[in-house]
């Protein structure tokens, strides 16, 4: 079994929906947190993203996987070597 995975995400973001319909494919399992709703969340986006506001950003139990710019084969290579798959 892979390891938690909380996705940090927005609902106008592409990316966004591409690395979400990449883990649902897969079934795997992740947590969302929309950023617009929480702006904790923005600022936690911030931080591990040396102060930019990306997304999707995913936190894999501290290894950060970035899907912006979404390429399925780079996403899944990042995620294997993260151990969430």
């Amino acid at each position: 079994m892979g390891k938690r995975i909380v996705m940090y995400s927005t609902t106008w973001c592409g990316d966004c929906r591409l690395a979400k319909r990449f883990l649902d494919a897969r079934g795997i399992a992740y947590e969302e947190i929309n950023i617009d709703d929480a702006p904790e969340a923005a600022a936690i986006v911030m931080r591990l993203n040396h102060g930019m506001r990306m997304v999707p950003t995913l936190d894999v139990e501290g290894t950060i996987v970035s899907g912006d710019r979404f390429d399925g084969a780079r996403f899944e290579k990042d995620l294997r070597e993260a151990g969430a798959i």
